[in-house]
């Protein structure tokens, strides 16, 4: 593909030690990775919003993210691009027997099932059988999608609450942790451990249900922008400012704006 090959050209070239970028030149494989996590959330964010000439930049920046790591690989004689393409094609055609062999894989569910099993053997034969049920979780993920992760492992192997009963249990139980040690006037550190768990059983409630608990949260965070944006316009509406409002009158006023979107429902 000749779009293809001209981007492998460029990269090389903004590497060159002698012709190339300063900045590119600079770079290495630790220095990077944030620019590739940050690629990764603005495609999902293109996504969301549906903006369709935004993900197909977006995706043209995620790619060059993958190209830059290739190239840096390449320098040090690890691998190159054609390397990366080839174990992916190696491994899209093992994770799908049922169409490049002869499985009989008839649902989505079933399909997910098999993928999770082949990688779990993949995981096995990478570290000899020695390898943990959860040791490959990736460390970058945002923290709720990892404690999802982390959980959903733990309960392919049985680890795992029988009912929703138990999780919301276990979420309480970790609220009532953490108001004990705020009563108690504890340290930062240990109220920073209780509210931890509490989140992590959150994620784990979510899980159970088959939500996504960044997803949850970045909902949450939406209602909230639109409620507080709601109290500015009130506050505006009466020739007031958000900064002389006491406690007692912020809570009137979000009763006052959540009301009214209960109305407007």
């Amino acid at each position: 593909m000749a779009e293809m090959k001209r981007l492998l050209e460029i990269m090389a070239l903004l590497r060159d030690p002698e012709r190339g970028c300063p900045w590119d030149v600079e770079q290495d494989f630790a220095s990077i990775a944030p620019y590739t996590l940050e690629e990764a959330y603005e495609v999902e964010d293109a996504v969301r919003r549906g903006d369709f000439a935004a993900l197909r930049d977006e995706l043209g920046d995620l790619l060059l993210q993958v190209v830059f790591h290739a190239r840096m690989a390449e320098e040090e004689q690890r691998f190159d691009f054609g390397d990366v393409v080839e174990a992916i094609v190696a491994k899209l055609v093992r994770r799908h027997p049922h169409v490049f062999g002869d499985a009989d894989i008839a649902t989505a569910d079933a399909q997910t099932r098999s993928w999770e099993a082949l990688k779990a053997e993949e995981r096995a034969a990478r570290s000899e059988g020695r390898a943990g049920v959860l040791h490959d979780v990736p460390r970058a993920l945002p923290a709720l999608a990892r404690s999802a992760k982390l959980q959903r492992r733990a309960a392919r192997v049985g680890f795992d609450w029988p009912d929703d009963a138990g999780a919301l249990a276990k979420l309480e139980e970790e609220a009532a942790e953490l108001g004990a040690e705020l009563a108690d006037g504890a340290s930062r550190e240990r109220v920073e451990s209780e509210l931890g768990d509490l989140l992590f059983a959150g994620a784990g409630l979510a899980r159970r249900h088959g939500i996504d608990p960044e997803e949850a949260l970045r909902a949450a965070n939406a209602r909230f922008e639109a409620r507080f944006a709601a109290m500015e316009a009130a506050l505006a509406g009466r020739g007031r400012a958000p900064e002389g409002l006491d406690a007692d009158e912020w809570l009137a006023l979000w009763r006052e704006v959540r009301a009214a979107e209960a109305d407007g429902r």
